[in-house]
């Protein structure tokens, strides 16, 4: 984009609630069963059939509210949606309009370096329509109405957004804070988490938002950002023609790269919302939304800066370990523990651990490790017991086991050798197998010293200390 145009991006995040059943019925709430499995005359709007509010749903939507710094209304009520799809068994969604569960929030946000403050204009409770299944190797349509009835809160920010950068942070926080809060399992690859974006451009220091225009159910982060890329330059390049930007819904054609017209867009009115008259309103009391308010965790965005403050991490070390509450809580967990460096104790938890749970697709409650564990083996290492070579065996010996790293250190003679002369004839090996790296150390390139470091420490078996090696090879090579 220009510089001409500045974009306003305001973003409908759709999450799926992993509550055992659905949200008006006792139907199991579940992803993956056969086609149409997981019906009942509910969920297919059969005559006379008449819901029934699930009380989860209420309680982890409070949760969501209280994460988001909203105001709880505890007198509230569901309204029906009037929409014609066939997705849609009843031709209406029972949703909230007029008065939703919580509402007038904010989010932090972190975009590089800033913190950003994003308004939250609401969160409602809805149930989900149903799925339309489009084959290629068919004419027409099928539709499986497992997901009909699975409860979701839709949160709704203000156009507060203003690149597709911080869009896509928002999105992640948003996806990471589901996660903290145990609210939903957030598997965007399944469709828990959908989002629609509204974008519209004006003119840079103008008051009045522009025309939007929305695109539905965009299923992922690098598609969120994509499609925004494109709806503003789609819309700048109408507006420098001297076209007109209509309201209007588009979908996302992610493989495509481009978003595709569907319909004009409706308005709230042409949706013909009014209570439901199956549904009773519904209150809670003051007592349960302040009981669910303490339930909230520490969220991620303060988490990064606790850590920034008080550790003295990089934001991007305190990011990543913040993105995992079980990994955050293992760490503070250590932390408290004390004795050790709390960087050190982060760079073995967003580095080796996380690769050996990321490639054994698990999480740390999985495994044998303990705070106690890897604290004590983190000490072995500051205090020259160990090398970091031979900590990585002391680690996946710990994290399998329930076995303390001296014992392990003692098992496999890991202990780290200090003696200088007792890694002479390590010393004298190497060198006499690397000439040229020699000629090349002598000739100005010092950063051959590095390698010679590591062959010794390969030929040591990991046990040599590399710093006393390191001055080892220096000393022999200024006396050849």
């Amino acid at each position: 984009m220009s510089n001409k145009y500045e974009v306003v991006i305001g973003l409908e995040v759709h999450a799926e609630l992993n509550t055992k059943t659905k949200i008006f019925c006792s139907c199991e709430n579940r992803f993956g069963a056969g086609v149409n499995s997981l019906c009942c005359p509910v969920c297919m709007a059969m005559p006379g059939t008449l819901p029934t509010l699930n009380e989860q749903v209420v309680e982890k939507a409070i949760k969501m509210g209280h994460a988001l710094g909203c105001k709880i209304n505890g007198t509230t009520k569901q309204d029906r949606k009037h929409y014609f799809y066939p997705d849609l068994t009843k031709a209406y969604q029972i949703s909230q309009f007029d008065v939703p569960l919580c509402e007038d929030g904010h989010l932090d946000i972190l975009v590089g370096d800033e913190l950003r403050t994003i308004g939250i204009t609401r969160i409602h409770i809805e149930e989900d329509a149903g799925k339309l299944i489009h084959d290629d190797g068919r004419d027409d349509t099928l539709c499986d109405y497992n997901r009909c009835g699975v409860p979701l809160i839709e949160i709704v920010s203000e156009p507060d957004l203003r690149s597709a950068e911080e869009a896509k942070a928002y999105l992640e926080t948003i996806t990471t804070i589901l996660l903290y809060l145990g609210v939903s399992d957030a598997k965007m690859q399944e469709g828990s988490v959908r989002c629609d974006v509204n974008v519209s451009l004006r003119p840079v220091g103008a008051k009045e938002f522009g025309t939007r225009c929305e695109m539905k159910n965009v299923n992922s982060f690098g598609a969120v950002y994509r499609a925004i890329c494109y709806e503003a330059e789609r819309q700048e390049k109408v507006l420098d023609a001297g076209g007109v930007i209509n309201q209007e819904t588009r979908r996302w054609d992610d493989p495509k790269g481009e978003s595709i017209l569907m319909r004009s867009k409706e308005d709230a009115q042409d949706y013909r919302y009014f209570p439901d008259p199956d549904l009773l309103t519904f209150i809670v009391s003051d007592e349960r939304i302040a009981a669910l308010k303490a339930m909230v965790p520490e969220l991620p965005t303060a988490r990064t800066l606790r850590y920034v403050s008080d550790y003295q991490l990089s934001r991007d070390d305190a990011s990543l370990l913040s993105l995992n509450k079980a990994r955050a809580d293992f760490f503070d967990s250590c932390v408290e523990l004390g004795g050790c460096e709390p960087k050190l104790i982060s760079n073995w938890i967003i580095g080796d651990i996380a690769k050996l749970l990321n490639e054994r697709r698990i999480e740390i409650a999985d495994t044998a490790l303990t705070p106690e564990h890897l604290v004590g083996m983190v000490k072995l290492i500051s205090n020259g017991t160990i090398s970091n070579t031979a900590a990585k065996t002391v680690l996946e010996e710990i994290i399998e086991k329930d076995i303390e790293p001296e014992t392990v250190v003692k098992e496999k003679g890991l202990a780290q050798i200090n003696d200088s002369s007792a890694l002479e004839a390590v010393v004298d090996k190497v060198l006499a197998a690397n000439e040229k790296a020699i000629a090349d150390y002598k000739s100005g390139k010092t950063n051959v010293l590095g390698f010679l470091v590591g062959q010794c420490m390969r030929e040591s078996k990991g046990q040599g200390n590399p710093n006393t090696l390191r001055d080892m090879v220096t000393g022999a090579i200024e006396k050849l």
